[in-house]
């Protein structure tokens, strides 16, 4: 009940029926007043308060999904998506070999084990994807109805399955009670349901039987379900409580958080030191911290580490795939290894080929090599495994606005923004696009609502082709003065965009010396096409060592070669 409170209040349930009462009162006020005097009859107001009534409810239901602004009526982002969904996936009958795994609810005394029972509906939708008959949902769509209302017909629709899991965990001490029911979304039936009592120790176990109960109840020909212990588990529980805290953060904190995580991981290992996914996680912070370091040796040391926590993950559990996703990305974001990164995302693929995390990784790996196809190839299957990610509906935009494919990649990233409005690498990809395609306004207009860094690059690049010389003297100076560290290739851009070649490969040598994260997307960057021709980028090209078959064929999206807009000098 108090959540259902929450929601009303943050959806201006109660401001909406405030107002419209009000209105009524006085609509009703000034008819009753008003009627004697044009001897109007008592039927009309009696007719109009009825309707008033009437209405009421009809009132509060559109302001449930509806907010009124100064441009009109505007749809709730969140419901947007949930109907932009659930409308497409009307048109295709799921698969009966189809189910979600819904975030498990804390029934928890003092409801503070969110990050556990999270933790085994996550383990349980890992150990489902492994059944190669079975299509799992992804983590973040599934989970994205967390704390909503939305029933089980509408969230099956969303996501296109036929099965939803869901279920609840109670835990005292060491002491665990999980329910778990299997529910067929077209009539809302219970396939199967059981409670099970355990401790702490038993909590893989449990994993396991419940996984082997839906399958069962399921009722499909499987190939014979197996796990590999050395993969995900721990006999020890505390390690495994703080592997989930770490994993919390990651996923729920800003970047400045993220070196919270770095120690609970830390200390998981140290109670566990062949936990090979609590290492995949330090070798995750590892890597963020190199990123955002504030000097050569710190990034070095950082990334150094980082390498070396990847390498035990491996090591310990050689048939898990995020070992190799975080290799991989390490191996071509920071060690410009691509041969390898290449190898090693092709191995999570083969492991685990229908995880989004895994997709995605995948596609960003191709998408710097210069295979925009194979990119998005498999972004797109992870939009299919994850319709509500909004990172997956990016990287297909990435890979279609690497491809020269505009229009297609606009439509992939106003999806992203359905899904996550507040998301900013889709509108700094969308600025981008509308740059090349001469739409400086429009341009401008994304930028404005990017993060710190990509907002005044894009502001530097729009204002100068809009003849705004001085704005564009100013951002970029800020983003030199202020974002030196970690965006030396969006200063580049800016430079390559206002004409300056020398500046723009002084701060491409600036961004090599400095392993900046942006350096490994050289190939696909548009917003360089204007040096492209230049010695200088071929033989930086050469210096990264970028294979020649990987080199990018396709052409860059139209837009004007002088960089300006028509009239302006």
């Amino acid at each position: 009940m108090r959540r259902l409170f929450s929601e009303l209040k943050r959806r201006k349930v109660y401001g909406a029926a405030a107002m419209y009462a009000a209105a009524a009162w006085l609509l009703v006020q000034v008819s009753t007043q008003v009627a004697p005097y044009f001897d109007i009859p008592n039927s009309p107001v009696r007719a109009l308060i009825v309707t008033l009534a009437i209405a009421f409810p009809f009132v509060l239901v559109l302001s449930w999904f509806y907010d009124l602004t100064p441009q009109g009526l505007r749809r709730d982002s969140r419901d947007a998506a949930v109907a932009l969904d659930a409308a497409g996936a009307a048109l295709v009958t799921p698969s009966d070999q189809s189910i979600a795994v819904l975030p498990f609810a804390d029934m928890s005394e003092n409801s503070d084990q969110r990050h556990f029972s999270d933790g085994l509906a996550e383990e349980l939708l890992n150990l489902l994807a492994q059944v190669p008959q079975l299509k799992v949902i992804a983590r973040t769509s599934s989970f994205s109805f967390k704390g909503k209302d939305a029933d089980i017909t509408t969230i099956a629709a969303a996501l296109n399955v036929a099965h939803v899991l869901e279920g609840s965990v109670r835990k005292s001490g060491d002491a665990l009670r999980v329910t778990a029911q299997l529910i067929r979304a077209a009539d809302s039936t219970h396939v199967w349901s059981r409670t099970f009592d355990l401790k702490m120790t038993d909590v893989f176990a449990v994993q396991d039987q419940i996984a082997g109960a839906v399958v069962s109840a399921l009722k499909m020909k499987l190939l014979p379900y197996a796990h590999t212990d050395s993969t995900r588990r721990t006999s020890n529980a505390e390690a495994y409580e703080q592997y989930l805290l770490g994993l919390d953060v990651l996923r729920h904190g800003r970047h400045a958080d993220y070196r919270h995580a770095q120690p609970l991981f830390q200390r998981s290992i140290a109670l566990d030191p062949a936990f090979a996914p609590a290492w995949v996680g330090l070798a995750t912070t590892q890597s963020i911290a190199a990123d955002f370091a504030g000097t050569i040796a710190q990034r070095f040391g950082d990334r150094e580490a980082a390498l070396a926590s990847a390498e035990r993950a491996i090591a310990l559990a050689p048939e898990l795939a995020d070992g190799y996703v975080i290799r991989g990305q390490l191996r071509h974001r920071q060690h410009w290894d691509w041969r390898g990164g290449i190898e090693d995302l092709e191995r999570a693929l083969a492991l685990d080929p229908n995880r989004s995390e895994v997709l995605c990784a995948a596609a960003l790996g191709q998408y710097c090599v210069g295979d925009p196809e194979q990119a998005l190839a498999l972004a797109r299957r992870a939009t299919t495994i994850d319709p509500l990610s909004w990172q997956a509906w990016t990287y297909c935009g990435l890979t279609l606005f690497q491809a020269a494919r505009a229009d297609e990649a606009c439509k992939a990233l106003r999806r992203a923004l359905q899904i996550s409005p507040q998301a900013s690498i889709p509108r700094a990809i969308l600025g981008a696009i509308e740059l090349l395609e001469g739409r400086y306004e429009q341009a401008l207009e994304h930028y404005m609502v990017t993060s710190d860094g990509h907002r005044q690059a894009g502001i530097a690049c729009a204002t100068h082709s809009l003849g705004r010389h001085d704005e564009s003297t100013l951002a970029l100076a800020e983003l030199e003065t202020k974002y030196a560290w970690g965006f030396s290739l969006q200063i580049a851009e800016v430079h390559a965009w206002r004409g300056e070649a020398d500046a723009a490969f002084a701060w491409l040598d600036h961004a090599c010396e400095r392993r900046d994260s942006g350096i490994p997307r050289l190939l696909g960057n548009w917003l360089l096409a204007a040096i492209k021709d230049d010695q200088r980028y071929t033989a930086l090209v050469r210096r990264l060592g970028l294979p020649d078959q990987f080199r990018v064929s396709t052409t860059p999206l139209e837009s004007p070669s002088d960089n300006s807009a028509p009239g302006i000098n």
